[in-house]
């Protein structure tokens, strides 16, 4: 649980351009991903993590997702191996963190998975995504991961939005016991702050998403128009709105 002062701020962006507007409208973290809108998000390219390092200053302000394809969280060794040399690589380049998440095709923990990427995260640390959302008690599985040695858990509380899930996420607070951090995740509006800093929450996660409105040409090879880009006035309302509720 949180002291006083000290709920985090980490946004999901997708560039350097995005990861420099978070950070100056008061995101404390950014979490680097691709393909966010398409597919909830993939594993960037190498040359986009350095990028978002240079544009942020710090490995302590970058968290890498890696996450190796769309779908279901249940990989073979073949995707846990690629993972893993994913993870030592984007560490070897100076993140501070790595977000993963695997499931057993029971839907459990895959907890070989698990110890695999921690130990290939080497001092960095580890966190694990919303794959928990996918669990009937995600707060039961609060123990084994912090046993694997994850640091932080990123959660909607098995909801479409946090807001809604905060009775689930509440519980993984409590199950927590200051051990590892409950960072809740999944659309997050300024008006669902003081709710979720009521609950004990360390971190809240949210994209501050909004179209580029480009029209340029795209065709068929192209995609759909335009993009996403991070919008700065969400990153600073939810700035504003965190720091009121902490007074």
């Amino acid at each position: 649980m949180h002291s006083k002062g000290s709920v985090l701020l980490e946004i999901a962006v997708q560039d350097a351009a995005g990861a420099r507007r978070a950070v100056a409208a008061g995101a404390d973290r950014v979490e680097l991903c691709q393909a966010l809108s398409e597919t909830g998000g993939l594993t960037p390219s190498a040359g986009t993590v350095e990028s978002v390092l240079a544009a942020v200053g710090s490995g302590e302000r970058l968290t890498v997702l890696v996450r190796p394809r769309p779908g279901g969280y249940v990989y073979d060794a073949e995707e846990i191996a690629l993972v893993s040399a994913d993870i030592r690589d984007i560490v070897r380049r100076g993140a501070g963190s790595v977000i993963v998440g695997a499931l057993t095709e029971g839907g459990a923990v895959d907890a070989e998975a698990m110890r695999r990427w921690r130990d290939a995260a080497g001092d960095a640390d580890v966190a694990f995504h919303r794959a928990i959302d996918t669990l009937a008690d995600p707060a039961s599985v609060v123990d084994e991961l912090t046993a694997l040695g994850v640091r932080r858990i990123l959660t909607s509380g098995g909801a479409v939005r946090s807001i809604d899930g905060i009775d689930a996420i509440s519980a993984m607070v409590r199950a927590s016991a200051g051990r590892l951090q409950i960072m809740p995740g999944g659309g997050v509006r300024v008006q669902d702050i003081a709710q979720l800093v009521a609950a004990g929450v360390d971190a809240v996660h949210l994209s501050a998403r909004r179209s580029s409105g480009d029209t340029a040409p795209s065709g068929p090879g192209g995609g759909t128009d335009g993009y996403d880009v991070t919008d700065p006035s969400i990153v600073s309302d939810v700035r504003a709105a965190l720091d009121g509720a902490l007074l």
